[in-house]
């Protein structure tokens, strides 16, 4: 037989080379879903954005300027496709604090200063840095915010005018309610009645009718209404935009304006991140699971909010931040880029050009009453059952008051210092308590363990029998350094002394096996999977370097003597710790045969885990290995159809719902193939990685692009091969009669990953129902389970 060997040719794939799209022109395509997701977001976003420009006091303009710029700018460069930015509701009080202090032109200078500050954070890369903040102070301020503005937005509904503070606005509301304008309460009664009613139309035509956002149906109402019966309520009054006020350089002291700047950019920056964690939910839970929307890159995002920001304080817009209630709803009318967001934005600019008329019918207390509803909706029910479930309404109530009657900055700083006193409570809070039950003594630790508790620990402890049979309870999440010492230090002695000590949680569940105190003992760090190869915890701190270099040498020298002594003490833990937590599922399996859910076909390496990978247990996976993780194409096996029987099995008998193909880094036979020649002995294993060679000529290939790991390109030749391999060895699994079968009933999956053994990271290949894509990309597998954005714009 003629071995099959990778000639060496100029096409040797070189890692110099470009990860470029074919030459060609590029054309931008809009997607219909992104079309209509536009004009749905533009209606609910262009009375919005009149509304918040007046509660703030700002040129009404202001408010359609911010829209804009939010559409185009954050939308074309953030990092979340589909988060809407605006002006936002949450910012209307400390906008309208600053006009009043400082003016409008300088509010504008502060709002281009803070979008310079988010540039300059996103450069440091704290994006996440801002979601440590306890979602009670975040929810809190949110709501504090909210029944501010309704505050005040309760004054222009009754025809008056808002007073500088909530606490003069509650004050106030008695004589506000004396002198009430019959006009303008009717026209905010119809535009909270139709705010409120709208969205709960029974049958089959208020399904069809609940297509037109609510806010659209009630401003246009309450105008239609007001126009013809001729009430006389004050309306929009636009300006010609040659008279639109630009900013200043910034007049006042200049503690109040950095103060107004740290502001502006806090408030902005923790709202948009939040609001794009919110939007990455909405998308997962998504019929269509969110396919083809990356994950958001939050240090993008904040980018891109910062370069909103600067636009829109150029542009005399107001401050611009993510904002949720347009953002869901561009998620619900099924966008699936950041085109619709952008589009958005185009339709807020022809809008303001060409609809002026139209814009200045609308009555002032219908937008008042839809601020007014938008405040109310700030204070939420859920979030309020969510903080009491996790014992933080006080956080939550503290900072609330906080934003109400001082302001944002100082309510935020209570409820952190709130926060803070909370978790230090609880860290200190630890009940011990003592009992005795068929001749065990059962100790019962519920709370934290930190070094404040090791004193009442110490004395509950050496209270115990000796030579007794304890159990020791832990209930709680954290313990530290002193309280794990005090517990080692007495559960050896008390050892010593004959007694026995069991260590649980709260279930009964044993957490670990007290050591003997030998001078053979485990070392505290070992760990159930420490008997790999390169376990070296267990040293002994007296050896010197050279004897541990002489130590390692004859290691590497001769074959290791002691691994039936590994082998048989591995298969001892498993029988006493292991096997009686799976004896019954085990059982279960052997009754019922197995039903895995996935054929993984993986590498034969002996450092990629499978189990440890999937997280997945016994009847879970029916696994493949072979050197490469190679899929031989129908008929090439030569003899040798052990793949091809197995992918028969898993498809058609077990019927298996997915097939994973998984290479890792640092695969050997990926080098062995990249150092093939011609000249190679036919050995098996040269036999066998002719397999592999689809995969060094679609790396040459000038017709694929380069595979892309997490938005870089690959480290190395040996890295391109490995993920290439990957994606050549999903289009051989397609050529199988019985895959392609089906595929094509739509009850199978394919799906490729790469492990990276240094970084223990796993990456999942994106659109493998399309593998011959232009882009190949591997996005990384976060530890809450979502994918991170790795796709380029």
């Amino acid at each position: 037989m003629t071995l099959c060997t990778p000639a060496r040719t100029t096409n040797r794939p070189r890692i110099q080379r470009p990860h470029s799209p074919p030459e060609g022109p590029r054309r931008f395509r809009v997607a219909g879903a992104d079309l209509s997701a536009s004009v749905a977001v533009f209606l609910i976003a262009l009375p919005l954005s009149l509304g918040i420009a007046l509660a703030t006091g700002a040129p009404l303009q202001a408010g359609l300027v911010a829209a804009a710029v939010g559409g185009l700018v954050a939308g074309r460069f953030g990092g979340s496709p589909l988060q809407v930015s605006g002006p936002a509701a949450g910012l209307t009080v400390v906008t309208a604090e600053l006009i009043q202090r400082y003016g409008w032109r300088t509010t504008c200078a502060i709002t281009a200063l803070a979008g310079l500050a988010q540039l300059a954070l996103s450069a440091l890369r704290v994006a996440r840095s801002a979601l440590a903040v306890s979602p009670a102070i975040v929810h809190g301020m949110l709501a504090g915010i909210g029944v501010t503005i309704a505050l005040a937005q309760l004054h222009i509904v009754l025809g008056g005018t808002p007073q500088s503070s909530a606490v003069d606005n509650v004050l106030g509301l008695p004589a506000q309610l004396a002198h009430a304008q019959p006009a303008a309460l009717v026209i905010s009664a119809l535009t909270v009645a139709a705010l409120l009613c709208w969205p709960r139309l029974p049958g089959r035509a208020g399904r069809l009718a609940r297509k037109a956002p609510a806010a659209l149906v009630a401003v246009a109402g309450a105008t239609a209404v007001a126009a013809l019966a001729g009430l006389a309520v004050p309306r929009v009054d636009l300006p010609s935009w040659s008279s639109h006020a630009l900013p200043g350089l910034p007049e006042g002291p200049v503690l109040g304006i950095a103060a107004g700047v740290l502001t502006i950019t806090l408030v902005t920056s923790v709202q948009s991140l939040l609001s794009a964690v919110a939007v990455d939910k909405l998308v997962a839970a998504r019929g269509d699971l969110g396919r083809g929307v990356p994950r958001s890159d939050l240090d993008r995002e904040l980018a891109g909010q910062g370069a909103a920001n600067v636009l829109s304080g150029a542009l005399g817009g107001l401050p611009v931040a993510g904002v949720a209630v347009r953002s869901v709803a561009n998620v619900s009318a099924g966008a699936v880029s950041r085109a619709s967001t952008m589009l958005h934005g185009l339709w807020i600019v022809l809008a303001a050009l060409l609809l002026v008329p139209v814009l200045d019918l609308i009555p002032l207390p219908a937008l008042a009453a839809l601020v007014m509803v938008v405040g109310i909706q700030m204070v939420s029910i859920t979030h309020i059952r969510t903080v009491t479930r996790h014992r933080e309404v006080v956080v939550y109530a503290v900072t609330l008051t906080g934003v109400v009657l001082v302001g944002i900055l100082e309510g935020v700083a209570l409820g952190i210092a709130v926060a803070i006193a909370v978790a230090l409570h609880r860290l200190t809070r630890t009940r011990i308590t003592r009992e005795e039950r068929d001749g065990r003594q059962l100790l019962h630790v519920r709370g934290q363990l930190t070094f404040l508790a090791v004193p009442r620990l110490s004395r509950a402890l050496h209270q115990l029998p000796r030579g007794s049979d304890v159990v020791v309870e832990l209930d709680g999440s954290f313990m530290d350094h002193a309280a794990y010492e005090a517990l080692s230090d007495w559960t050896a002695g008390h050892l010593a002394h004959g007694g026995t000590v069991e260590t649980t949680g709260p279930s009964g569940a044993r957490i670990s096996e007290p050591a003997p105190v030998t001078a053979s003992a485990s070392h505290p760090c070992c760990r159930p999977w420490t008997p790999w190869h390169n376990h070296q915890c267990g040293e002994k701190p007296t050896e010197t370097t050279e004897a541990t270099e002489a130590a390692e040498t004859s290691r590497t020298a001769e074959p290791r003597r002691t691994t039936g002594l590994h082998l048989a003490s591995g298969i001892g833990k498993f029988q006493r710790n292991t096997a009686p937590l799976v004896r019954d599922e085990l059982a279960r399996l052997a009754r019922e045969g197995q039903r895995p859910s996935q054929l993984f076909l993986t590498c034969a390496d002996s450092r990629l885990v499978t189990s440890m990978i999937t997280s997945s247990g016994p009847g879970d996976l029916f696994t493949v290995r072979n050197v490469g993780n190679l899929v031989p194409l129908p008929g090439e096996e030569s003899g040798d159809d052990s793949v091809a029987a197995a992918i028969e099995y898993a498809v058609d008998v077990l019927r298996v719902e997915s097939i994973t193909v998984c290479g890792h880094s640092g695969c050997g036979a990926m080098q062995a193939l990249l150092s093939g020649g011609p000249d190679d002995p036919p050995t098996p294993l040269r036999r066998w990685l002719r397999h592999g060679r689809p995969s060094l000529e679609r790396m040459a290939s000038r017709r694929h692009a380069w595979a892309r790991i997490s938005g870089r390109l690959p480290a190395d030749a040996v890295e391109q091969l490995c993920l290439t391999n990957v994606v050549q060895q999903l289009e051989h699994l397609r050529a199988y009669e019985p895959v392609a079968r089906r595929l094509a009933e739509g009850t199978l999956t394919l799906h490729g990953v790469y492990f990276h053994v240094g970084e223990a990271q796993a990456y999942l290949l994106s659109g493998t129902d399309e593998v011959h894509s232009y882009d190949d990309v591997f996005t990384q597998v976060m530890p809450t389970g979502h994918l991170e954005s790795a796709r380029a714009s």
